[in-house]
């Protein structure tokens, strides 16, 4: 980089590509990120631009792919738009929303983006890598597919010029698994320009399944044949329990799910919940499922046709990035038909975002944000309408969450990202809900909001320090303040955003207390909130304002949200299964899954498997780093 020599101190890099999509880069790097981390370095990930479904909202509202948020969480630190500046996230054919530092820029045709916006995004880039470069010790780069893409190379700002900005020896990742994993090694290698071919350091064999021994042959004929090392050959390891990003990930793990519901076809003979999840076609955030895939009573599966639907115990419509036209699918599909008879049945039914908004009685688009259709009727389950703005909400929130037949308030927490805006009729004009859904009464929104939720911003450990890395001395290593909660606008954000991205440190610089979230934030502890949720658009309080979100039938059975993570709350989610539980006259169960317990065994279960089959300290060598240690080695 032009500026690098402004910078003695730049982090030390290292960078995976793949051979294809899907070859395993962005566990891989999530690997390398906690063991950089267990070495005692601060690290932190980073990928340039993003093709994603699933988002991740970082601590000060801003939208990232979930990738870079999982590997942020893997390193110990906040996450920031700096780990993934630019975000693509697709909305229908050949178009995608483009987010630029955590907020949308606007709608591109792939064409328009590439001949419009991939000229200007380079600088962006590279003051993103210099943001990490100079807060950290090591910052870990992922590539995007293949950087052997001839059509798309003089445009290239996520693989080999990424490398180049960052000073990264490559890592090339290949899939075994899919077949053909020579060919795509050497293959890649030959379309790359020279100077591309001497960045590459070597190569990781991923997904391996059967015995090492066996293959030995033909990576000893690689390395003759490329002059580079394999520098680990890692095997299939099945059930990581880290989240999924792409569509690709959601393939297979519809596969997997498929294959298990078809060796358990009665998931009550077997004791088990059989929830049916809505595979949309514009599903996003679809990792809000995730933690029911732990939960040793339910079946787990992903319905895409009326044939599949079954008799689910409860059905699950996941967010979307096209509400409208996910929608008009589900009533082509013949889903739309089985789900409102679900509900006529006395079935359970859970909207989650753009789920949700499919619960009410009319979408309206007048800016034609979401879709070619100003108006577009919903499922009619409760009175209100959903407009879509031109602005989107991102935010942290936390609060707390009741439905009938629970016992008592949960405290929940998570994130919401959306453009609609829910607007509730006149007492007046709501639902019938007797003839919607359930016996007797109408749904009255002033009682039947069972969301009460609040912006969670960074909140400070209960004395009110946070610890920032030692390097920012001239902006004070050590911080206090008297309040013990301190939210977003206060402060602390105010310092946090002048210190720079990966700014809250690993290890013994890192001190932010209190109880995690579903995406490794870390919030204090919330008292508990009053069950019944009483009218108001919004009320302000002392510390902070609260929104009333969401719908809940009178009888509890159907439920939206526009909290992405919902699931993700242990206590929460438990007391819903059992609800589910106590209709088929089974007994309740205690909170067994513990959702952040079970992500930071995955994370060093990850890190114990990559450490055990990859030659780390080869690649500390490579980067210039000592092993272990987070020795910066001279000039970057």
């Amino acid at each position: 980089m032009d500026d690098d020599k402004a910078l003695p101190k730049q982090a030390r890099t290292i960078m995976l590509q793949g051979t294809a999509s899907d070859v395993g880069k962005s566990l891989l790097t999530a690997a390398l990120c906690r063991i950089f981390k267990e070495n005692g370095c601060r690290v932190a990930p980073f990928k340039s631009q993003n093709m994603s479904l699933n988002s991740y909202v970082t601590w000060d509202g801003k939208e990232i792919g979930r990738a870079q948020g999982m590997q942020a969480d893997a390193c110990g630190i906040l996450a920031t738009t700096d780990m993934n500046p630019i975000l693509l996230k697709p909305k229908k054919e050949m178009v995608s929303q483009v987010v630029l530092h955590g907020k949308p820029l606007g709608d591109y045709a792939a064409a328009v983006y590439r001949e419009k916006f991939l000229f200007s995004a380079g600088p962006i880039i590279q003051e993103s890598l210099r943001t990490l470069r100079g807060s950290y010790d090591v910052v870990v780069l992922e590539g995007a597919g293949s950087p052997a893409e001839i059509n798309l190379k003089d445009r290239d700002i996520v693989n080999m010029k990424a490398a180049k900005w960052a000073e990264a020896p490559v890592i090339l990742v290949a899939d075994i698994d899919r077949g053909g994993m020579f060919a795509s090694i050497v293959g890649t290698l030959e379309l790359l320009e020279e100077d591309e071919r001497e960045r590459v350091c070597g190569f990781i064999v991923n997904k391996f399944r059967g015995d090492v021994s066996l293959l030995q042959p033909g990576l000893d004929w690689l390395e003759a044949k490329t002059g580079k090392p394999v520098l680990g050959v890692v095997p299939y390891l099945p059930d990581v329990g880290l989240e999924d990003e792409d569509s690709l990930s959601l393939d297979n793990a519809v596969r997997g799910m498929a294959a298990a519901a078809q060796a358990y076809p009665a998931a009550e003979a077997q004791g088990k919940l059989d929830i049916a999840v809505l595979r949309l076609p514009h599903i996003s955030n679809f990792t809000d499922i995730d933690p029911l895939r732990s939960e040793p009573d339910v079946q787990l599966r992903f319905v895409s046709t009326a044939q599949q639907w079954g008799e689910p115990d409860a059905v699950i419509i996941p967010g979307s990035k096209n509400t409208v036209d996910d929608l008009l699918y589900l009533r082509e599909s013949g889903l739309a038909a089985r789900l409102e008879e679900h509900v006529r049945s006395g079935g359970y039914a859970v909207g989650i975002c753009g789920g949700y908004e499919m619960l009410g009685e009319r979408l309206l688009d007048p800016l034609l944000t979401e879709s070619d259709r100003g108006e577009t009727h919903g499922f009619g389950w409760f009175g209100f309408d959903v407009t879509f703005a031109a602005e989107k909400r991102t935010e942290r929130v936390k609060g707390s969450a009741w439905l009938p037949g629970l016992e008592r308030d949960y405290p929940v927490e998570g994130f919401e990202i959306h453009t609609g805006r829910v607007n509730w009729h006149k007492a007046g004009d709501l639902v019938e809900a007797g003839s919607r859904i359930s016996s007797g009464g109408r749904l009255n929104p002033a009682e039947r909001r069972p969301f009460k939720l609040t912006p969670a911003g960074l909140t400070a450990p209960g004395n009110g320090e946070i610890r920032l890395p030692r390097q920012q001395a001239g902006e004070g290593q050590l911080t206090r303040y008297e309040s013990e909660g301190v939210r977003a606008g206060d402060k602390v954000n105010q310092l946090a955003r002048r210190h720079s991205a990966g700014e809250q440190a690993c290890g013994e610089e890192a001190r932010l207390s209190g109880h995690q979230s579903a995406g490794g934030q870390a919030w204090s502890e919330e008292a508990q909130l009053p069950r019944h949720h009483s009218a108001g658009d919004r009320t302000v309080g002392e510390e902070a304002a609260f929104d009333y979100d969401g719908c809940v039938s009178a009888d509890g059975r159907v439920w939206g949200t526009f909290l992405h993570g919902v699931l993700h709350n242990d206590d929460f989610r438990r007391g819903w299964l059992n609800l589910l539980r106590s209709v088929k006259g089974w007994e309740p169960l205690s909170v067994g899954v513990r959702v952040n317990e079970l992500r930071e065994e995955a994370f060093n279960r990850l890190a114990v498997h990559v450490r055990a089959h990859v030659d780390i300290p080869r690649i500390t060598a490579i980067m210039g780093l000592k092993e272990p240690g987070t020795d910066r080695g001279g000039e970057a």
